[in-house]
């Protein structure tokens, strides 16, 4: 972090309805890789180290949503971008450091962007950077008209773009640095002297030509600057968010065997030597240790897997799990809020929720935890290498003890004491020719009709 950096104010600009989205949800809050598009700016933000965050929100912005330690400001009427910025002048009186300008729908800008943004405005004596990019599909972005010495002239949107200006290149990425003692008498100054009747916030660079000061473009990819405007543009978003967390997961010593199959969040954490099949789904919060192996068509949330366990294929580990070292989850096992200990094994056909399952036992087949009883939950606690047989049902609250077993199809409604044995079946009862009987019957009333 420079001085210059840990001086500077970021602004966001997040007042948007978004009315393309079709959505009650304001754009900004729809999420990309498990976070809202608002929340990944933010992030980006405080990554470079900036000193201040202030957000422009529409009025109807739900307050539960707003990230903590911002200020806030509201745009009420919506007439453009440099509108919007206005509503954060009397934040910015007295600012001395520079003022860093950014979309909230633009999620996948890079630290590195934001500070190229921020730096020639001391280093070169800039009065503007802007943040611009090439590309040969330049429809719909503002141009970059730069002057005789190739420095930056002015901003034309594509709507008050001539046909020469619609046919240059470089675009505006939407994202700017200002010196902040010139910023508050240019956004007094801008007029809405355009097709939309709006104040536009790249009127500024005009106006910084006119007041001699010198404007620069600061250059970035454009995968990294794309905004959501409507569903189309947030699947893209979505793609290239999925991935850039791929390669970094499998740069960082994590094999994907079909990465494009795998879907992961924002905070997904991986160590070594983790091993991901096709087809997983990485919701929030999941922390894996080294040497994990999640197979095919497993779904995680909010869990931690310790080291060298294996889950799925068809696995389900949801919030509040956490699954010890060398454990087994298998197919169609369903865990949540959880523990899992060393060596366990649930292997097949259950569920297991609000549970301690101790270190090397074993949940057999269809066991499943009764945990809900229509009002409240409850816990049930399974000691170390304890046996719970196939098909049976532990319900909550309740106590196994270590070494206990649990004869199979049981119902166990009481605690269990350590190493012994609980058995809940019915006797068995045999009828020898009652099925052949019953049959014969059901054919005779079968003829009858």
């Amino acid at each position: 972090m420079t001085k210059n950096q840990k001086s500077t104010t970021a602004v966001i600009l997040a007042a948007g309805l978004g009315k393309r989205m079709k959505s009650e949800r304001p754009k900004v809050l729809h999420e990309v890789a498990g976070q809202s598009m608002l929340a990944a700016v933010v992030a980006e933000v405080r990554a470079v180290g900036v000193g201040r965050i202030i957000l422009v929100l529409g009025p109807e912005f739900p307050k539960a949503a707003i990230p903590s330690e911002v200020e806030t400001v509201v745009q009420h009427n919506r007439q453009g971008t440099g509108d919007a910025l206005r509503q954060a002048i009397p934040l910015l009186a007295g600012h001395p450091g520079a003022v860093v300008v950014l979309a909230g729908d633009v999620p996948l800008i890079r630290p590195s962007t934001i500070a190229r943004l921020i730096e020639p405005l001391e280093r070169d004596g800039l009065a503007i950077a802007v943040a611009g990019f090439t590309t040969d599909q330049p429809q719909g972005y503002g141009r970059l008209v730069l002057d005789d010495q190739n420095r930056l002239e002015r901003i034309v949107e594509q709507k008050d773009a001539t046909e020469a200006e619609q046919a240059i290149g470089l675009c505006n990425a939407g994202a700017y640095g200002f010196a902040a003692e010139y910023l508050p008498a240019w956004l007094q100054r801008l007029q809405p002297n355009n097709a939309q009747g709006e104040y536009y916030l790249t009127d500024c660079i005009k106006l910084a030509r006119q007041d001699g000061l010198a404007v620069g473009v600061a250059h970035c990819a454009e995968a990294e600057m794309l905004g959501v405007n409507n569903r189309l543009d947030l699947a893209r978003v979505e793609a290239l968010a999925q991935q850039r967390l791929r390669e970094a997961a499998m740069l960082a010593g994590v094999t994907l065997r079909q990465p494009e199959t795998v879907t992961l969040s924002f905070d997904t954490e991986f160590a070594e030597d983790v091993i991901v099949e096709p087809f997983v789904v990485f919701g929030r919060g999941v922390r894996l240790a080294r040497g994990v192996h999640i197979r095919s068509f497993s779904h995680l949330e909010g869990a931690v897997v310790a080291e060298g366990a294996i889950i799925g294929p068809y696995a389900r580990l949801r919030p509040g799990t956490r699954i010890g070292a060398a454990a087994h989850v298998g197919n169609f096992v369903e865990l949540k809020n959880s523990d899992l200990g060393a060596g366990a094994k649930a292997n097949h056909l259950s569920y297991i929720g609000d549970t301690t399952v101790g270190e090397g036992a074993n949940i057999g087949a269809g066991t499943i935890t009764c945990n809900y009883d229509g009002f409240d939950k409850y816990r049930t606690e399974i000691g170390a290498g304890a046996f719970i047989g196939s098909n049976s049902s532990l319900v909550a609250p309740l106590r196994v003890g270590a070494g206990a077993i649990i004869g199979a199809g049981s119902v166990i409604t009481a605690a269990v004491d350590a190493d012994a044995l609980a058995v809940t079946r019915a006797g068995l009862t045999l009828r020898p020719g009652w099925a052949a009987r019953f049959r014969e019957g059901k054919k005779g009333s079968m003829k009858k009709k």
